[in-house]
């Protein structure tokens, strides 16, 4: 099963700030970035679980997440139970 935020999320991506360097590509692990040429791009940003180790350690600024509990960690938690079912009714 392949989960997506079907409305808001918060992931924002500066490309002029971006020198890609790619440590949002190693560090995302649902592999949401890619580098093409000498930058960043974002490929699914409804892939995004808002875990924030992108913007952690984007040394540039050039992503802000506002990371959290929220949803993704529910249905995360919920992924690692058999039979559950997300605490936020998602």
């Amino acid at each position: 099963m392949e989960l997506k935020y079907l409305g808001l999320n918060t992931l924002e991506y500066d490309e002029k700030k971006c020198t890609g360097c790619g440590m949002c590509e190693i560090v995302c692990p649902l592999r949401i970035f890619r580098i093409n040429g000498k930058k960043a791009e974002i490929t699914a940003k409804e892939k995004c679980i808002e875990c924030g180790a992108c913007s952690l350690n984007c040394a540039f600024g050039a992503i802000t997440v506002d990371s959290g509990p929220g949803c993704a960690a529910a249905v995360l938690a919920s992924g690692l139970k058999k039979g559950s079912k997300a605490a936020c009714n998602c």
